[in-house]
C-alpha cells in the first residue's frame, strides 16, 4: 500500500501513457497511480488495462463517458481517493511536461514539513523555468499568474501549474462540487479556494518541458477562461449590498 495517489488525466495519450507509467513506478517510493481517461478514441485506456496486469493494485483507470475538461476529470480523481485511504494526492500530466523525478521532491514537502500543498513551479527563480515553449506563450503564461496574483492577492508565483502536491485534508476541505472551471482557472480556482481556508502552500523551483509527443490541449476558451475567470470568481466574493 502507498499513501500517495498521483492522478494522470488522459486525452488521445497512447504515445506517453506506457512511458509515464513506467517512469513514475521506477521511483524509489511507492506510488499508486490513477489514470482518468476521458474515454480516449486512439486506445489510450486499452494500453492502460493491459498494464494493470503487470501493476496489479498500483495502477488503477477510471474511464469517463466524455471530454468534459481537465477540472473535471481531476475532481473525479480526487472524489475516488477520497474514498481510499490515501494522504497525498499529486496532479501530474501524462506528457512529460512534468519530470517524474520531480514526484519525490512535492511529496516530500508535504510530507516532511508543515505544507499543506506543494506547487511544482515555473516561476520560482529569475530564470523560467520553461524548456521548448515559444516566447509568445511564455509571456502569456507568466504573465497571467501575476495578473492572478494582482486581482486575488494569494501568494503563488505559478497560480495556473498542474503538477501539485495535496495533502488529503485540502481535498476535504474545499467543496469539490463547487469548483466552476475546468481548464487553466481550475488550477488557479483550486489552490485560492485552499489559501482562502488557510491552508499553507509552498512552491518547489522545477523544469517544465513542452511534449515531445502528442498533441496539446491548449486552446484560446481555455486561456480566455483563466482570464475572465479569476475576474468573476474574486468580484463573486465582494460584499453584496442592497
Amino acid at each position: 500500500m502507498s499513501d500517495t495517489l498521483v492522478i494522470i488525466p488522459t486525452y488521445n495519450e497512447k504515445e506517453n501513457i506506457e512511458l509515464i507509467i513506467r517512469a513514475v513506478f521506477s521511483k524509489t517510493k511507492t506510488f499508486h497511480i490513477l489514470v482518468v481517461d476521458d474515454n480516449s478514441p486512439d486506445g489510450t485506456s486499452k494500453i492502460v488495462t493491459n498494464l494493470m496486469t503487470e501493476f496489479p493494485d498500483q495502477l488503477f483507470l477510471e474511464i469517463r463517458n466524455e471530454k468534459t475538461g481537465l477540472g473535471a476529470a481531476y475532481i473525479h480523481g480526487f472524489k475516488w481517493a477520497l474514498k481510499k485511504d490515501y494522504e497525498f494526492i499529486i496532479e501530474m500530466d501524462a506528457d512529460f511536461s512534468h519530470d517524474p523525478n520531480d514526484l519525490i521532491r512535492l511529496y516530500s514537502e508535504c510530507a516532511t514539513n508543515n505544507t499543506d500543498i506543494s506547487v511544482g513551479s515555473r516561476y520560482m527563480n529569475e530564470k523560467i523555468g520553461v524548456v521548448h515553449w515559444d516566447i509568445k506563450r511564455i509571456l502569456l503564461s507568466y504573465f497571467a499568474s501575476k495578473y492572478v496574483r494582482i486581482i486575488t492577492g494569494i501568494p503563488v508565483k505559478d497560480t495556473t501549474a498542474g503538477f501539485v502536491c495535496y495533502k488529503r485534508k485540502v481535498l476535504e476541505t474545499v467543496v469539490l462540487d463547487k469548483i466552476q472551471f475546468v481548464g487553466y482557472a481550475f488550477q488557479i480556482e483550486l489552490k485560492y479556494k485552499a489559501w482562502k481556508h488557510n491552508f499553507k502552500i509552498k512552491e518547489i523551483p522545477i523544469i517544465f518541458t513542452d511534449r515531445i509527443r502528442g498533441k496539446s490541449k491548449m486552446n484560446g476558451s481555455i486561456i480566455s477562461e483563466a482570464v475572465f475567470g479569476v475576474l468573476k470568481m474574486r468580484f463573486e466574493e465582494l460584499p453584496k449590498h442592497d
